[in-house]
C-alpha cells in the first residue's frame, strides 16, 4: 500500500468521522425542544419521549454492529462507507419532515441501523497503515470523530437558532452526502473479496487473535469510557444553569461548556497518539485515566462556570489520550484479515456505554445531585484504571 493513498483516505475519513460524529450529536442541544413541537406532550411524557429517541441509535447501533463488521470483512470497508454515510445522510435528512413523534424515533431506528462509518473508516486506516505509526495515524483520525461529537452540540445550536430545528437536519444531511462523494471518488482500498464459506466464524475470530483477554478488555474498557463521558451529559446544562443561577444564554454557555474539552482533543489526541507509538500505548492508556480521575472529581466542587470550563479542557487531554490508545492497542494485535469484526464488536461496546452512561448519570444526580455525578462517575474511572492494569500485563 502507498503512502499517499492512506494519507489521503485518513484525510478524507477524518472529514467523514468529523461529519458523523457531528450527525450524532448535532441536535442534543435543540431534540426535546423539537419533540415538544411535535404534540402536546406533559413534562414526564416529554421526558421519556426524549431518553428513547436519544438512546434509539445507540441501541440499535450496539445489535447490529456485529453484522457489518462481518460484511464489511467478506466485501470490503469501503463499500460500507458507502452505505453508511448515504444512509445517514438521507435518514438524518428526512428527520427535518416528521410530523410526529413515531415517525421521528423510527428514523433513529434507522440512523443506528446505518451506523458504522467511525468503525469502518478506523478498520480501513489500521490495515493500511504501518504499523509502527498507527498510535499517531490514529490519535488523529480519532479527533475526527470527537471533535465532531463534542463540537455538534455548539453547530446545532447556533444553525437552530438562525435557520431552525427542522433546516438543521437538512444541512447535517447534505454534509453527509457530501461524505458519501468524497468516500467514493477519493477513498482507496485494495481488497480481495472472501467468499461467504471461507468467513470465520465469531468464536474463530476470536480464536485467531494472539491476545483474547487484551482485546475483549479494551472492548470493555471502551465501554467504560463512554460510560463516564455520557454520565455527564444528561445534567451538563442543568449544572451549568445551577453555577450561573439561570442569568444570561443558557443554551450558548451549556453548548460552549460541552463543546471545550474537543478542542483540546483536536491538538492533543494526535501528539499523544505519536508519544504511544514511541512509549507504549497502555502507559499513554493509564495516563489518561489517571489525568481524567484527577480532573472529573473537582467538577463537584466548582464555584463558577469559567472553572468548570476550565476543567472541561482537561477532561479534553484526557480524551484525546483514551479512544486513540485504545484502539492501537486494539489494531497493533489484531490480524488484517478480521480488523472489521473486530472494531464493529468495538463500536458496539461503545454504543452500549453510550446507552448506559446517561442512564447512570440521571439516577446518580436524582439520588445524590448534580455534583454527586463528579463524586461518584471517578470510581468508574478508578475502575477502568484497574482493567487496564491487569489486561496490559503481557504487553
Amino acid at each position: 500500500m502507498k503512502v499517499s493513498i492512506w494519507r489521503t483516505n485518513l484525510k478524507v475519513l477524518w472529514f467523514g468521522c468529523f461529519l458523523a460524529g457531528m450527525g450524532f450529536s448535532i441536535v442534543m442541544p435543540f431534540m426535546s425542544l423539537y419533540i415538544e413541537t411535535l404534540g402536546k406532550f406533559s413534562h414526564q411524557q416529554l421526558s421519556l419521549w426524549s431518553g428513547i429517541t436519544f438512546s434509539s441509535t445507540f441501541l440499535v447501533t450496539a445489535i447490529v454492529s456485529p453484522f457489518w463488521g462481518k460484511l464489511a470483512d467478506e466485501k470490503g470497508r469501503k463499500l460500507m462507507l458507502l452505505r453508511t454515510s448515504l444512509g445517514m445522510a438521507i435518514v438524518i435528512a428526512l428527520m427535518c419532515s416528521v410530523q410526529n413523534v413515531y415517525q421521528l424515533v423510527a428514523l433513529r431506528f434507522l440512523q443506528g441501523i446505518f451506523s458504522g462509518f467511525i468503525s469502518n473508516a478506523t478498520a480501513l486506516i489500521a490495515t493500511q497503515v504501518p504499523r509502527e505509526q498507527s498510535g499517531a495515524t490514529l490519535g488523529t483520525l480519532t479527533t475526527g470523530n470527537v471533535t465532531g461529537t463534542l463540537l455538534g452540540p455548539l453547530i446545532g445550536g447556533i444553525v437552530a437558532e438562525v435557520f431552525g430545528y427542522r433546516i438543521t437536519f437538512f444541512i447535517t444531511g447534505i454534509l453527509l452526502f457530501l461524505v458519501f462523494c468524497l468516500c467514493l471518488v477519493y477513498v482507496r482500498e485494495d481488497f480481495k473479496p472472501v467468499a461467504r464459506s471461507e468467513t470465520l466464524s465469531g468464536k474463530a475470530v476470536f480464536g485467531s487473535l494472539k491476545n483474547t483477554r487484551l482485546i475483549i478488555g479494551m472492548f470493555i474498557t471502551t465501554m467504560i469510557v463512554q460510560i463516564t463521558a455520557n454520565s455527564i451529559s444528561p445534567i451538563l446544562s442543568l449544572y451549568v444553569k445551577q453555577l450561573t443561577g439561570n442569568i444570561g444564554n443558557i443554551a450558548f454557555v451549556s453548548g460552549v461548556i460541552a463543546s471545550v474539552p474537543g478542542i483540546a482533543t483536536l491538538f492533543a489526541a494526535p501528539r499523544l497518539g505519536a508519544l504511544g507509538d514511541q512509549i507504549g500505548n497502555k502507559r499513554v492508556l493509564k495516563a489518561g485515566l489517571i489525568l481524567s480521575m484527577l480532573v472529573l472529581f473537582p467538577m463537584a466542587f466548582v464555584a463558577n462556570v469559567w472553572q468548570l470550563g476550565i476543567l472541561r479542557f482537561l477532561l479534553g487531554l484526557s480524551d484525546a489520550a483514551l479512544l486513540p490508545a485504545i484502539q492501537a492497542i486494539v489494531t497493533k494485535n489484531t490480524p488484517h484479515a478480521v480488523a472489521g469484526r473486530i472494531f464493529s464488536y468495538n463500536q458496539s461496546f461503545q454504543a452500549m456505554g453510550n446507552v448506559i452512561g446517561p442512564m447512570i448519570g440521571s439516577v446518580i444526580s436524582a439520588s445524590f445531585g448534580y455534583s454527586g455525578v463528579f463524586m461518584i462517575v471517578p470510581l468508574f474511572v478508578l475502575l477502568n484504571l484497574f482493567l487496564v492494569s491487569t489486561n496490559t500485563k503481557k504487553i
